[in-house]
């Protein structure tokens, strides 16, 4: 069931339903189609709906650009919930910020982790592909120290026992088996 959320004004989805589910599978779908030089670089950006070059990003532009598609702008979102609510964010403890950036915020994977927390589903973490949906995001822990998210899709492993995940890791938006490649961090629904 879709239920909407007033975070400061602004309606947002905070479950999405099974035809935005498909919405948002077909937007990360069309982000492979997207040549995109991985640049996690610092950028100022217009607000709301402010986004980098088109021909870069990183793993959380690949979410950011998805939820667009269906009207959502966690540039504003995340921006609007870390000002009224600073200190629920780990925006001190690891970047040692006394404020909002709404140029880099909604770029962080651990902001992004700390929002769907407040304002989507938390799943619980399991090792059984059967409980991860398309729609689904994921966030990882690559090489103990370098926080990474993507979106599960309705496409299978080669197998046929995993979702795929779309993601950017370093080569642009890709379509991959690697759900359970890295420690799973965080499982969200928004």
């Amino acid at each position: 069931m879709f239920r909407g959320l007033l975070l400061l004004g602004i309606v947002t989805a905070c479950s999405v339903s099974a035809n935005q589910n498909e919405k948002l599978v077909a937007a990360a779908m069309e982000r492979l189609n997207h040549q995109v030089r991985y640049d996690g670089a610092y950028v100022n950006l217009d607000y709301p709906m402010g986004d980098v070059p088109a021909q870069t990003g990183v793993c959380t532009d690949v979410i950011i650009r998805s939820y667009r598609q269906l009207g959502i702008d966690f540039q504003q979102l995340v921006h609007e919930d870390i000002k009224a609510n600073f200190n629920q964010y780990p925006s001190r403890r690891i970047w040692g910020l006394t404020r909002p950036d709404k140029n880099i915020d909604h770029r962080r994977v651990p902001n992004l982790q700390a929002f769907f927390k407040r304002h989507g589903q938390s799943i619980k973490i399991t090792n059984l592909a059967k409980d991860y949906q398309a729609g689904d995001i994921i966030s990882w822990m690559v090489n103990g120290n370098l926080p990474h998210i993507g979106i599960v899709v309705n496409k299978r492993s080669a197998d046929g026992k995993r979702p795929m995940i779309v993601h950017n890791i370093g080569r642009g938006p890709e379509l991959e088996d690697m759900l359970f490649k890295y420690p799973i961090t965080g499982h969200y629904r928004y």
